[in-house]
């Protein structure tokens, strides 16, 4: 290998256009049937669970808190945000939403209960 094997590349790559997003400062659109962070309804919950048997990765649990009133406990850190447990929910309870960033350092952060 010679010392300006790359030289030509190198002079290639100044005119193209960047192959990147600079994505913190400009957000991508997302497609429509985007599955990001679960959002939960307990007014529509009627308690039958199908959800929690449903998910592959065991991220929900369903808490009876009063006579016809539930509440859920969603572990993003497990969830594998596959989406069937929306898919599943008779009385769509749940909905995918299109909120991805959910970094955190702390566990506990990622454990959602939702009334």
């Amino acid at each position: 290998m010679w010392p300006g094997a790359m030289l030509k590349e190198v002079l290639c790559s100044l005119f193209k256009k960047p192959a990147t997003h600079n994505y913190p400062f400009v957000k991508i659109a997302k497609p429509e049937a985007f599955r990001g962070k679960l959002n939960f309804f307990s007014d529509k919950c009627i308690g039958c669970k199908i959800c929690m048997r449903d998910c592959p990765s065991n991220a929900i649990i369903i808490h009876k808190i009063a006579d016809k009133q539930f509440e859920a406990e969603i572990r993003l850190d497990k969830c594998v945000y596959c989406a069937q447990c929306v898919e599943s929910c008779p009385k769509k309870a749940l909905e995918a939403t299109h909120d991805f960033e959910l970094a955190s350092l702390s566990q506990d952060s990622l454990r959602v209960i939702i009334k």
